[in-house]
């Protein structure tokens, strides 16, 4: 496993490379990053992970400070999966004072989360960009977790480069709860209540009809989970997984929720 600390390293590890496949992390590894690790290194001749925790797509400085960082740990599991590369670059190797990228997102674009958090998937695209110019990876991968990102991420990339983006399952706990590094945030009995959830809308999801009116049925379960668990919900909704619009039809559609537990902010889709 090579280490490239910046971008002089990476231009001569991967000169001459072809078939590289690439996951884009902000560290604090966890079985949700080794699977898209372990999926890249099947197919593809070289694997490159970058740990970067990216300031522009965070639109709370203190979220941006707390976000949870490891990176000798990290390290340590990349070690042992014999990934090829690990690019470790500063915000200057990324970040360019003369390279400007202006990322605007379509009205349509700006729901769920890209309503509730302004300028963030404007700062992850425009991140996914810049890496994908610099590493030019044949595979990028990443997880359904973040659904709208992995849409958002793939419409900008495959129509401005070369490279293809590669969904990857998203990987749960066996408390049904999807694994994310912000999990890290969250005390035991926080956990608990978010597998408890995940669980619930799990079981949510399996008994829905076409049949039902289910406009009103998902404001009937977003005021049970407020009031069940204590939390504040940015939105719960059926939309459509092709082109995230809201539907009303349960055949190629996801529940996409966005709360809060103790002040962390939790995504996940069903």
């Amino acid at each position: 496993m090579k280490i490239l600390l910046n971008n002089i390293d990476l231009n001569e590890a991967l000169f001459d490379n072809s078939n590289i496949g690439f996951v884009p992390t902000m560290g604090s590894l966890h079985d949700g990053h080794i699977s898209l690790i372990k999926k890249s290194l099947r197919l593809s001749s070289k694997t490159i992970v970058s740990i970067f925790v990216n300031p522009k797509q965070f639109n709370n400085k203190e979220d941006y400070k707390k976000y949870p960082r490891n990176i000798k740990k990290d390290l340590k599991i990349l070690k042992k999966l014999k990934v090829d590369f690990v690019y470790l670059p500063k915000i200057k190797d990324i970040y360019k004072a003369k390279n400007k990228i202006e990322i605007k997102l379509n009205k349509q674009d700006k729901i769920m989360c890209a309503k509730y958090r302004r300028g963030h998937f404007e700062g992850v695209i425009e991140v996914m960009t810049r890496l994908t110019k610099i590493i030019n990876p044949t595979k990028i991968f990443m997880g359904e977790k973040d659904f709208q990102q992995l849409l958002l991420v793939k419409r900008f990339v495959e129509k401005n480069f070369k490279s293809k983006i590669i969904s990857c399952k998203t990987i749960r706990d066996k408390n049904k709860i999807a694994l994310s590094s912000r999990n890290t945030l969250l005390n035991k009995n926080d956990l608990r209540k978010a597998g408890a959830i995940a669980r619930d809308l799990i079981v949510f999801k399996k008994k829905l009809s076409k049949n039902m009116n289910l406009k009103n049925l998902f404001l009937m379960k977003k005021k049970e989970l407020k009031k069940k668990y204590n939390i504040k919900i940015d939105y719960l909704e059926l939309r459509n997984t092709k082109n995230l619009q809201l539907t009303n039809k349960i055949k190629n559609a996801k529940i996409f929720v966005g709360y809060y537990i103790s002040r962390v902010r939790l995504i996940d889709n069903f």
